[in-house]
């Protein structure tokens, strides 16, 4: 672990040589153009590859980059002070209801799991999946690294006696599964949504990415048909395990209807986490509101470009927040204790990692590397 924060921190000492090339207070100049040197960059990126950095470490500085610019933009631009004064009163009650969702959520959350890895023939006893998704979550939350969640799951379920195609299809179909309820409920939502925001372009997104979702599950059970010449190859059989897979979840409708309900569930606890979290702040907010604005906020979250959400949820908060009358800076507020309570809800996951007395270096040992390579980009 200490070697790959002395890792991060000797190739942001490279970044600094092209940081110097920006204006020197991040406040100074006009906009975001102002006073940016593009050479600076450009040379920075260039020093950094020619230094050696691998493809892992440079995400991740992708990504704290996208974290740190996003929430300084909103620092930046919106009046956050007065906002922040509310973090002087919280409502811990509220904070109490929060944690009492969170808790629902995980139990929700592995009952899918559940469903996915039983249609796929594998069985984890629900203390013992439970417990494993605890653990991802920790990870996700609270050490966002080169190794996801995802990836100490499949790890964990193998531990567990899971098969190692069965412990990789059941999370990444139980992620589809999870996609596939958010879809629906942002498409139930989505008229109590234009009651908010009006008549907006925005209304064709979500019939639109339904309509992807619904072509990328059958994309998934078509992956068996790749021609048998290239069935030599290793990914290509594990893509034909998946297609296999994805259709013993999706083509029996009990196991389907299961899975994808118990996504919809799981975003409604989301949203209802969220909305503690904002009487906390005693910002005036209703449950339809945030059932209503997290779902496509979440959905925004889907997209792995910064670390833990961290900024994109930020700035996906203000922007959906502002429909129903919240100011920027309650919004952003809102957004960071939500963070917060996160990685404090998480922590649990941590002990029963060093519980189980479990290496990190043992994941990578386990999962496959093209598999890996996949799971921790995202």
């Amino acid at each position: 672990m200490l070697q790959c924060i002395r890792s991060h921190f000797a190739h942001g000492e490279l970044l600094l040589h092209g940081i110097r090339s920006i204006s020197p207070s991040p406040l100074e100049g006009e906009g975001w153009g102002g006073g940016v040197d593009l050479n600076g960059i450009v040379e920075t990126v260039f020093v950094v590859l020619n230094e050696g950095m691998n493809k892992k470490t440079l995400f991740f500085i992708v990504k704290f980059a996208i974290s740190a610019l996003l929430i300084w933009f909103i620092v930046a631009n919106f009046e956050i002070g007065s906002a922040a004064d509310r973090l002087a009163d919280i409502n811990y009650v509220y904070i109490l209801g929060a944690f009492g969702f969170f808790i629902l959520l995980v139990l929700n959350n592995t009952l899918r799991w559940q469903v996915v890895l039983n249609a796929i023939h594998a069985h984890l006893p629900f203390q013992v999946a439970a417990k494993i998704l605890y653990i991802s979550i920790f990870f996700n939350q609270t050490l966002p690294s080169a190794i996801g969640g995802d990836a100490f799951r499949m790890f964990l379920s193998r531990k567990a006696g899971v098969d190692l195609k069965s412990a990789i299809n059941g999370v990444m179909l139980e992620r589809v599964g999870t996609l596939s309820g958010l879809i629906l409920l942002v498409l139930v939502s989505q008229p109590f949504l234009l009651a908010r925001i009006g008549d907006n372009p925005a209304k064709y997104v979500f019939p639109l990415l339904a309509g992807l979702a619904v072509l990328g599950i059958i994309f998934l059970m078509l992956l068996d048909r790749l021609p048998a010449r290239y069935q030599a190859w290793r990914i290509v059989r594990g893509l034909g395990h998946l297609a296999s897979d994805t259709k013993k979840l999706f083509l029996s409708p009990s196991y389907a209807l299961r899975a994808i309900l118990l996504g919809v569930t799981g975003n409604i606890l989301l949203a209802l986490v969220a909305y503690m979290t904002a009487r906390s702040l005693a910002i005036d907010v209703t449950v339809l509101d945030c059932l209503v604005l997290i779902p496509p906020v979440t959905l925004v979250l889907t997209l792995p470009i910064s670390i833990a959400g961290w900024g994109v949820r930020e700035g996906a908060m203000v922007a959906a927040f502002a429909f129903v009358g919240v100011a920027e800076g309650d919004a952003f507020v809102m957004s960071i204790l939500l963070g917060l309570l996160n990685i404090v809800f998480a922590l649990p996951g941590g002990i029963l990692w060093l519980k189980g007395g479990y290496s990190r270096d043992e994941v990578t040992e386990e999962i496959p590397e093209e598999i890996h390579d996949e799971i921790t980009d995202a």
